[in-house]
């Protein structure tokens, strides 16, 4: 059984004492004051509605504690286990050692093929096989939460170097479960520090890493819990003091086989950590909605350098479409680049989306209002989600960049003959294509006979500093 469905029984069982011993004493002084009071009892107007009223509050008083207990229940109605907000409470009384995040990545897929009575059972075997796996290991009494969807919360009340493995032996024997497959990804933190409701959001923020990562790991274990607070202070501090530290990718144009683009990456400027890569700084700043500020900084760095190089040089940069589709960030941003001293069709604004918006004309209304003022729209990772394609369909984008397994797997006949149809389908959109990820001369070869209009990687030019560009054009 699980220690949530324990803690559950516990507490119904003190409410009803609760509720009993209230109405117990109530029957009891109604009695004596009819039966006894009185030597003989004689059923009057007045003891029949006292009687009535008697049973009228009796009944009351238990729906009322029932449905009150309903309400304030520990559990998870589908798994069980801690809904999100008792298991919060319960952390301040548990004191746990660690926390780990479990998600169930396939969710949404699982939920496309298979009846919803189908799902809540998959969940509620999930925290069986969990719970189980984590007793045979020693850890009973662990705190098991769904937080949402396919999320789940563990507190444990020790600090072990096994954790890890548990976790992956957990995974490795429960990859199907009901005869459905599932995804996994997890996160541990162990030292938890006091401030427990603030390192759940942090785990979360482990996952969204490994996401990021070019090597995704199924897991990611932080041995101290103040350690990502000190970072999260870090990354606040420097997007509100605008330590932006930006790298520059030259593009070489195929066709005259000069660098008129420059792809620029984000990294933030901590005077204690250094620089902070964007898979650990963007999961935190969105969280925070620091997304619009961090943007802006952005924006406004790029119009005070792009002027000091030429005026045939354009930049390549990524924005959030939540800052995009601001409106004050908007007017912010025309109210800039009509200031600035440059022209607007150097500026390239990237996006990449893995889900197609849910109001994608509204969303596309909006591109073009940038698009009006001569700003360029790129699609980045094209080919990676039928997102990118979805919008191919709908709007007309300036450049499209490939995803990188297009030019990593060249040598694959799938993989060319693949790339070779996308790129020809944008020469017929008169669409620039771009081919990233160019580290050696057979694959650039490969890419001049499919016909690419730009090439980005080490096999071209390395990345430079905003001080070797600037010097580069003056």
């Amino acid at each position: 059984m699980l220690f949530s469905e324990i803690q559950e029984r516990e507490r119904r069982f003190k409410l009803a004492l609760r509720a009993g011993i209230p109405i117990v004493l109530l029957v009891s002084l109604v009695l004596y004051s009819i039966l006894f009071k009185h030597q003989t009892f004689e059923l009057t107007i007045e003891t029949g509605s006292l009687l009535c009223a008697l049973l009228f509050i009796t009944v009351y008083f238990i729906y009322f504690l029932m449905e009150l207990s309903v309400k304030e229940t520990l559990i998870d109605q589908t798994t069980l286990g801690f809904n999100e907000k008792a298991f919060i409470h319960k952390l301040n009384e548990y004191r746990p050692k660690t926390l780990v995040l479990l998600i169930i990545k396939n969710l949404s897929t699982i939920n496309e093929n298979y009846s919803s009575k189908s799902v809540d059972l998959l969940l509620y075997n999930i925290i069986q096989e969990l719970n189980n796996e984590l007793s045979l290991n020693g850890l009973e009494k662990a705190l098991i939460a769904r937080r949402h969807g396919a999320e789940f919360l563990i507190a444990l009340n020790r600090n072990r170097d096994d954790i890890q493995s548990i976790f992956e032996h957990f995974i490795q024997n429960h990859s199907t479960i009901d005869e459905i497959e599932l995804d996994y990804s997890f996160a541990v933190i162990k030292n938890t520090n006091k401030a427990l409701d603030k390192t759940i959001p942090h785990l979360k923020d482990l996952i969204e890493t490994q996401s990021k990562s070019a090597m995704p790991d199924a897991s990611l274990i932080i041995e101290d819990a103040q350690e990502l607070s000190r970072a999260e202070a870090e990354i606040v501090q420097a997007i509100k003091d605008k330590n932006l530290q930006l790298s520059f990718r030259p593009l070489l144009n195929i066709q005259n086989n000069i660098i008129d683009i420059y792809e620029i990456s984000v990294k933030l400027k901590s005077p204690t950590k250094g620089t902070i890569l964007p898979k650990h700084y963007l999961p935190i700043i969105n969280r925070l909605g620091l997304g619009r500020e961090y943007d802006m900084a952005l924006v406004k760095h790029i119009l005070s350098i792009l002027p000091l190089t030429h005026n045939k040089i354009s930049f390549s940069f990524n924005l959030s479409p939540f800052s995009l589709r601001d409106i004050k960030f908007q007017e912010t941003f025309f109210t800039l680049l009509n200031e600035s001293n440059i022209n607007s069709s150097q500026l390239i604004i990237e996006l990449y989306e893995r889900k197609t918006h849910h109001n994608l004309s509204g969303y596309l209304k909006t591109l073009n209002k940038f698009r009006a003022k001569g700003v360029r729209i790129a699609i980045d990772n094209f080919g990676s989600s039928n997102a990118s394609m979805e919008y191919m369909k709908h709007f007309k984008f300036d450049l499209v960049q490939f995803d990188r397994d297009y030019v990593t797997k060249l040598e694959d006949n799938n993989t060319q003959a693949m790339l070779n149809s996308l790129v020809n389908m944008s020469k017929e959109l008169k669409i620039l294509t771009v081919a990233k990820w160019v580290d050696n001369e057979t694959q650039k070869k490969k890419l001049v006979t499919i016909g690419l209009d730009y090439m980005q990687g080490f096999g071209i030019a390395k990345p430079i500093n905003e001080k070797e560009l600037l010097d580069t054009y003056n």
